[in-house]
């Protein structure tokens, strides 16, 4: 068993649906007494990333990590509480909610055994029917990818997701797997960003794919935004696992194009008496421009702050030129000694070099003994 608080609050212990780490929500009202969600609405978790809202109209006694059997369409289906309380509004506000007849679905109980092995039989079975679901579709030559395969809990209906860059008639696939897998067939398009967030992964920064953690929306990414940053297109790098441009480089796109708001153009040269300078890079913070001269090596950069470009600008446009551009002072921070001071105790990493270099000092050189001759006895 678990700890209460954390399941309440955090992963459930025991997980059954995939990755906790996928659209995990941190409750903390949890202690907090429910007065807003009088209509107790309980957020439910399916396999990857798919959650639903659903009403408890039979005033069951729900938690975090219990196993429930909800209303579906048809049948029920089996998924996983993951949030109660007041803060479920608030996500209902991120999430869409799926409304049948104009009001919302409900749960009918708490997972019985036999819920729970059947759900298991339809789970055990996926892999298969996604890996014979896409021979099918090669067989028809349509241009799709079959990239995961949803079984309902109740193994009466079937979610099959795809990737297509265009559109797909696949009526004649939905019969053949009807056909073959006797099951009712749902088909729902996802993106390559929707499928990095099904499946999963770590990020270069060594975290958990944000898609799979926190985000419930994409917003188009441009090579604008690698622009506004300074950052060097190279497709390798900007590219997330998904193919696509790493959503991360929208978080401080504001903050750079704030910065930039009263920034000089930044093709136009600066005309000197003794030659032109154009643009090589820009420290956007500190407000500085760095110029390197006309057909010249990037090695002669010039600093020169952003008030001081635009004062050149302005006589230039006036057919003026300033004698002499020179480099301002700029402060480049010298990184810190690591001077760490050991307050509990705990032995110095560096401990084993001293090993090694006191081992190196044991060393002696053999001793080389002549072995005795027998000639020369007696």
């Amino acid at each position: 068993m678990g700890n209460p608080d954390k399941i309440a609050r955090g992963c459930p212990a025991n997980d059954r649906v995939g990755s906790c780490a996928k659209l995990n929500v941190y409750d903390w009202l949890f202690d907090v007494k429910n007065t807003a969600n009088t209509d107790e609405i309980v957020e439910v978790r399916f396999k990857n990333t798919r959650k639903d809202y659903f009403r408890n109209v039979n005033g069951l006694v729900l938690k975090p990590g219990e196993m429930v059997a909800v209303e579906a369409s048809p049948g029920h289906d089996i998924g996983m509480v993951s949030l109660v309380g007041d803060l479920v509004l608030k996500q209902m506000k991120r999430h869409k909610v799926t409304i049948v007849d104009g009001e919302m679905r409900k749960i009918y109980r708490i997972a019985k055994a036999v819920d729970l092995q059947k759900w298991e039989e339809a789970i055990a079975s996926e892999h298969s029917t996604m890996l014979k679901a896409r021979k099918l579709a090669e067989e028809l030559q349509l241009n799709m990818k079959i990239g995961d395969v949803e079984f309902q809990g109740d193994k009466t209906k079937a979610i099959f997701y795809y990737i297509a860059d265009e559109r797909v008639d696949f009526r004649q696939l939905i019969r053949l797997y009807a056909d073959t897998f006797r099951i009712r067939i749902e088909m729902r398009q996802i993106g390559a960003r929707q499928e990095a967030a099904r499946i999963g992964g770590i990020g270069p920064c060594g975290r958990e794919l944000c898609c799979s953690s926190w985000i419930t929306n994409f917003v188009s990414v441009t090579t604008n935004a690698a622009r506004y940053q300074e950052i060097s297109l190279n497709p390798q790098k900007l590219a997330g696992q998904c193919g696509k441009l790493k959503c991360c480089l929208n978080y401080e796109l504001d903050g750079y194009i704030d910065a930039q708001k009263n920034f000089p153009p930044t093709h136009l040269q600066l005309e000197t008496e003794k030659g032109n300078y154009n643009y090589l890079k820009a420290d956007i913070f500190k407000g500085i421009f760095w110029y390197v001269k006309e057909n010249n090596q990037p090695g002669g950069m010039i600093a020169v702050s952003v008030e001081k470009v635009k004062e050149i600008q302005l006589l230039n446009r006036s057919g003026k030129k300033i004698a002499q551009l020179t480099s301002e002072n700029v402060v480049v921070a010298e990184p810190e000694a690591h001077n760490y001071h050991n307050s509990v105790g705990v032995e110095s990493i560096e401990r084993f070099d001293q090993e090694f270099k006191n081992r190196r000092k044991k060393r002696h050189k053999p001793v080389l003994t002549r072995k005795p001759n027998p000639q020369n006895e007696g």
